[in-house]
């Protein structure tokens, strides 16, 4: 009998472990060999490819419809500011810099369940076709829950993250991703 009780909390103890893992590796623990960091932005150079494992597959699966591979697009995520605090929906961020290097780039805001924010403007992104620059090429792009004339996103009181998507990248981010000259995200105020 002790044998059997052993053998049911072996398997369930096994159960628990094996779906607890196949839940949480692909949110939170994805192809570290492929991931790169830059700043407050996070890209995995798998997603999309044919080299992707099973845990960046997955992991674009929960989070995205698609994804090209890296030649295409390179996709970097933002959960922190610059300085590496967590991003907070009762702050105000400004994204600041210059047009990265990419025939085409948006900024799009989602909420932490990877979905659109749901805000009344319907104002979930900038592109390089959208976003209005000063005379010397650079821009700044505000993120907060207070809507805004000019390059504002809306983003939610209950989180968000910022998704910058690069379409056929060049070669300063091809050739190097962690080294790339990236916009930065500086926290203005909290309310």
């Amino acid at each position: 009998m002790k044998f059997l009780l052993r053998l049911g909390a072996a398997l369930l103890l096994a159960g628990i472990l094996g779906l607890g893992s196949a839940y949480f590796a692909p949110r939170y623990a994805v192809g570290s060999e492929t991931s790169v960091a830059n700043g407050p932005w996070h890209t995995n150079l798998a997603a999309g490819g044919t080299n992707a494992d099973a845990y960046t597959r997955t992991f674009v699966a929960l989070t995205g419809l698609l994804a090209l591979n890296k030649d295409e697009t390179i996709y970097y995520n933002a959960t922190t500011d610059s300085a590496g605090e967590a991003l907070d929906g009762a702050c105000t961020y400004r994204i600041e810099g210059r047009d990265p290097d990419a025939r085409w780039w948006s900024f799009t805001v989602y909420g932490d369940d990877h979905f659109l924010v749901d805000t009344p403007t319907k104002r979930y992104s900038i592109s390089k076709t959208s976003v209005v620059r000063t005379p010397e090429g650079t821009f700044v792009v505000r993120l907060s829950t207070t809507e805004e004339a000019n390059n504002w996103i809306a983003t939610s009181p209950d989180g968000f993250q910022v998704t910058l998507r690069l379409y056929n990248p060049g070669a300063s981010v091809k050739d190097d991703p962690a080294a790339a000259p990236l916009p930065a995200i500086v926290k203005e105020a909290c309310s």
